[in-house]
């Protein structure tokens, strides 16, 4: 997922027993996010790992016109339609990429109609450490059109991967890393309560900062702007803070204050 394509923003969450399988909900779980898109606004395009490799989300998904690629499930069916691939449709990806790409047509046993899969074959470098054969293969399902090449599913498909970075801020800029307590109920509020943090924070940081400010974490803006030396005096009936900075940074501090007033009068 790149910036520009995904803002950043959890538009919902779930806190589950750590047990629970992660392929559970899907369905559920995609319906309620489509329920809460704003007014005008729907789910264009979706990308998910084999988890969401379900009959049921592909059909809902292709019902809704969505676009979607899905990391497939290598069972049984998709190992024997890799190997049917003749050697011929195997293509580099591009000059000196190190691995191939080809790409066929699948179906799943409850799926209503077919789709593209997209498969990426590499050579193992250790022969004889596993016994999978010669090549690693790691296949995409998509209803991409097919005026996008394999290396185009391919590499948007792999964007989904910043939804990683967007977990990791989660977690190391707002306390998630750990549960504060052994009761799932609690861990859930204060799971709840770190995410709508998240989101306030991605908010600020696009509508109030500089856009040079737009990747960075709360950690960098601890140290830029959170943890500024300064003092709470009152002086002629006025309260006034007093900041030890730069006239630099004084400057960019009043401007996010104006902003944030801006945008205060615009929402009321």
């Amino acid at each position: 997922m790149s910036s520009s394509a995904e803002p950043g923003i959890c538009l919902l969450d779930e806190f589950r027993e750590g047990n629970e399988s992660p392929g559970a909900g899907h369905v559920a779980f995609y319906l309620d996010c489509v329920q809460r898109m704003p007014v005008g606004r729907r789910i264009a395009r979706f990308r998910a790992d084999s988890a969401s490799y379900q009959a049921e989300l592909i059909n809902e998904l292709e019902e809704d016109g969505v676009l979607w690629t899905i990391t497939a499930d290598q069972d049984a069916a998709v190992r024997t339609l890799i190997a049917s691939i003749p050697d011929a449709a195997w293509q580099e990806a591009f000059p000196g990429a190190g691995y191939e790409l080809a790409e066929t047509v699948h179906s799943m046993g409850k799926t209503k109609q077919s789709f593209r899969l997209v498969v990426k074959r590499e050579e193992r470098r250790q022969q004889n450490l596993f016994d999978g054969g010669k090549y690693f293969h790691y296949a995409v399902a998509t209803n991409l059109p097919e005026e996008r090449s394999a290396l185009d599913v391919l590499l948007w498909h792999n964007q989904r991967g910043q939804a990683e970075n967007y977990n990791k801020e989660l977690k190391a800029g707002f306390g998630q890393a750990q549960m504060p307590c052994g009761q799932s109920h609690a861990n859930a509020v204060y799971f709840r309560i770190g995410v709508i943090a998240y989101n306030l924070f991605v908010g600020f940081r696009r509508l109030a900062c500089p856009s040079s400010w737009g990747r960075h974490t709360m950690a960098t803006f601890r140290w830029k702007l959170i943890q500024i030396a300064g003092r709470i005096v009152h002086h002629a009936g006025q309260v006034i803070l007093k900041l030890k900075a730069e006239t630099d940074l004084l400057l960019l501090i009043q401007g996010i204050r104006q902003r944030c007033y801006e945008e205060s009068l615009a929402t009321t």
